[in-house]
């Protein structure tokens, strides 16, 4: 083992640890605290243990066979089915592009104390492509160094709140290491699922397979093979264990703080603080409900000005780094899948319209409520594409004729399909509870429609 090759390998992992830090995840995990308090941290140290033997066999097929993810789909799957999984991953890093503004929008509105608004937030975040395409010239090492930077604020801000909370310790440890929720009903168990469909993100498989291209490797030495599959493992361990402890930080101070707690609660704090947001919460016994807007006023109320302002500047942290990362993925997919090279400038431009003009418009013409509640619909988008991502990583990674003496064993195949079977049962249980939830007749009738197409496609790529 050598420190000095451990830090030539030291990148990718980091950009790909992103994806597990961007807002949809800090909401969700800020949710979870707040319904569950610390019984769901078991659920987190799952999802986040699953994901990086998920990104372990992502890296490996960028290592073994110098192509990233969607280069094999292109030379492996059919013309029509190799163009609908290009469109469903270009649909989840759309979605994704979406939470990052709307992160990005809201930590602005907050940081401003509401002078712009969120459609302004909106469209400074299209200011943010320009910056990140400008940092891309000085080349991949400065700006994963740059990324580092961004996952440092990440972790004084989400620390400092969690050294301000205090949460109880040994709650955290029961929680973390006793898989159990006592007293949980539906709200808990649907957040459980949310947990794991923030976490595993589709596009970031196809993401960690391309930035491991960036080391050179000769691939025809087999010890140098295994080495940069050692060394690339070894630091996406580091850069996720780093992920998973702000991830906790985040849950763990919203249970200690604001589990159990009422609308009038908080009311009566925000009230006494001379909150100009104490009107968010009414004056009624209906439990909390927090998102990441609510989330920075109610720390705010308890904690001083402080605690929200440091809050919304780990969400602009967030947004901001998720946004590269997403760039990135869109022009490994879009090359890959299509063999189309277009110059990222025209690349970014493409994507970021589309994400930014729908939530443009839920900016202008609604609240903030509406914009935060954009980020459930999208994480079951998330969940939806997951297949497309995970299907065709465990495939592949199994074929000897694409990894030759590298594929994977008996037991990965197997453990990975199961694993695979799980994450997807989980999501299509997410996705259900969400369109029962929005309660008619024809969009349940459309969904089955969808469901059954979907099924049959997930079906053909098995």
């Amino acid at each position: 083992f050598s420190f000095r090759k451990l830090w030539a390998f030291t990148g990718p992992g980091f950009l790909m640890s992103i994806a597990y830090l961007d807002p949809g995840n800090i909401e969700s995990d800020l949710q979870s605290g707040a319904v569950a308090g610390f019984k769901l941290l078991w659920v987190l140290m799952l999802a986040t243990t699953i994901g990086l033997l998920l990104q372990r066999l992502a890296a490996r097929l960028g290592v073994v066979t110098g192509l990233h993810l969607a280069e094999v789909c292109n030379r492996q799957y059919q013309k029509v089915p190799r163009i609908i999984l290009w469109l469903m991953v270009e649909l989840a890093i759309i979605g994704s592009d979406m939470q990052e503004v709307i992160g990005s929008a809201i930590a602005i509105n907050l940081l401003s104390v509401g002078k712009i608004p969120l459609w302004g937030g909106v469209l400074i975040t299209i200011a943010d492509t320009f910056v990140f395409l400008f940092l891309d010239k000085y080349g991949l090492r400065k700006l994963e160094a740059f990324f580092g930077f961004l996952i440092t604020i990440m972790a004084v801000t989400f620390g400092y709140e969690y050294v301000t909370v205090k949460p109880n310790q040994e709650k955290l440890l029961k929680g973390l290491f006793i898989p159990y929720c006592r007293n949980c009903g539906t709200r808990q168990l649907e957040q459980a699922v949310g947990i794991v469909g923030a976490v595993i993100m589709p596009h970031n498989m196809y993401l960690h397979s391309a930035l491991v291209k960036s080391r050179q490797v000769n691939r025809a030495n087999k010890r140098e093979i295994r080495e940069a599959n050692k060394y690339f493992f070894i630091e996406s361990c580091i850069a996720l264990f780093v992920s998973f402890i702000i991830n906790i930080f985040v849950v763990t101070v919203f249970a200690e703080a604001f589990f159990e707690k009422t609308n009038a609660d908080v009311n009566d704090v925000c009230v006494n603080a001379s909150s100009p947001h104490s009107s968010l919460f009414p004056n009624n016994n209906q439990t909390l409900e927090v998102d990441i807007y609510k989330g920075g006023v109610v720390l705010g109320c308890y904690f001083g000005p402080a605690a929200l302002y440091i809050w919304a500047i780990g969400i602009l942290a967030a947004g901001q780094s998720s946004t590269m990362t997403g760039t990135y993925s869109g022009q490994f997919v879009m090359e890959g899948f299509l063999n189309l090279r277009w110059s990222r400038f025209a690349r970014v431009l493409l994507t970021r319209s589309i994400a930014i003009t729908p939530t443009l418009f839920v900016a202008i013409f609604q609240d903030v409520e509406h914009l935060t509640g954009m980020n459930d619909f999208l994480n079951v988008l998330m969940s939806l594409q997951l297949p497309f991502a995970l299907i065709p990583v465990l495939t592949f990674t199994s074929l000897p004729s694409v990894m030759n003496d590298f594929a994977n064993g008996l037991f990965w195949r197997i453990s990975g399909g199961l694993l695979i079977l799980l994450i997807c049962s989980i999501n299509m249980y997410f996705v259900v509870a969400y369109v029962m939830s929005l309660n008619h007749m024809a969009l349940y009738i459309g969904a089955a429609i969808l469901s059954v197409i979907y099924l049959s496609f997930v079906a053909y790529l098995v």
